[in-house]
């Protein structure tokens, strides 16, 4: 009894974890918008990028779960199967304009570079 009730509190805690996180940074270097996330454990092939509405991009990644019987007695799990993230930018692209960023996977972190349109830098004298 014990047992099925962690389990099932494992699986709540997992869920959580998906909810809340991955953690996201976000700055503003040059004229990109640069968000680092990070995505231990998924590969750059299972993982979706898009922008959608024009300020949101969107985040999905997804893994398979390792099998229970080659990990021998699990006492704990709380790693992320999927991520379905909406991240709000602080940018607005219109729906006819293309949006060319890139995106790099490396050491667990997604690092998307998105060009912020239009933007000038104002000297201060």
């Amino acid at each position: 009894m014990v047992w099925e009730i962690t389990k099932e509190l494992g699986e709540i805690s997992r869920r959580f974890y998906e909810l809340v996180n991955p953690a996201i940074d976000m700055s503003e270097e040059d004229n990109d918008l640069v968000v680092r996330v990070d995505l231990p454990g998924f590969t750059k092939n299972n993982i979706n990028l898009r922008i959608i509405e024009g300020d949101i991009l969107s985040i999905q990644a997804k893994r398979e779960e390792p099998e229970e019987e080659h990990m021998g007695v699990a006492y704990y799990k709380n790693r992320p199967i999927r991520v379905d993230k909406k991240i709000v930018l602080p940018i607005s692209v219109k729906d006819s304009e293309k949006v060319v960023g890139t995106a790099k996977y490396a050491d667990g972190v997604l690092t998307v570079r998105i060009p912020i349109p239009k933007s000038t830098r104002i000297e201060i004298t």
